[in-house]
């Protein structure tokens, strides 16, 4: 996998989605694509045709404001995941898949940092 261990996607987990993309749309020139999800609409940024990043209603995944939310491509989620909890982190949401983006975990590294892992589709 050529993009294992690269920073593939990022999240901003808000309460107040429209607030964001509005910023982002104005500064950076964003557009956005919605897609309807079970617990809400997930809003897609993209730099053009190319997506980016996206924004959610949340914020509250850790506790906590409103932030950006990183994840790291890995070759193998669930044998880097296993390795994860062997070297002291917590699976905060254990693997899981989303059809046609891929297999996602949430780890608490052992200093206290949150950060998903993911391995993408296709």
């Amino acid at each position: 996998m050529a993009d294992h261990g690269h920073f593939h996607w990022n999240e901003l987990m808000t309460h107040d989605p429209d607030s964001a993309k509005k910023f982002y749309a104005e500064t950076i020139g964003w557009t956005f694509e919605d897609m309807e999800m079970p617990d809400g609409t997930y809003h897609v940024a993209m730099n053009g045709e190319t997506p980016v990043g996206g924004i959610m209603s949340g914020g509250d995944f850790d506790g906590g404001s409103d932030r950006w939310f990183a994840y790291l491509a890995v070759d193998d989620i669930d044998a880097r995941l296993e390795k994860a909890v062997a070297a002291g982190a917590e699976a905060v949401r254990p693997a899981f898949d989303m059809p046609g983006i891929g297999r996602i975990a949430i780890i608490r590294q052992p200093d206290g940092a949150l950060i998903g892992w993911m391995t993408p589709a296709g």
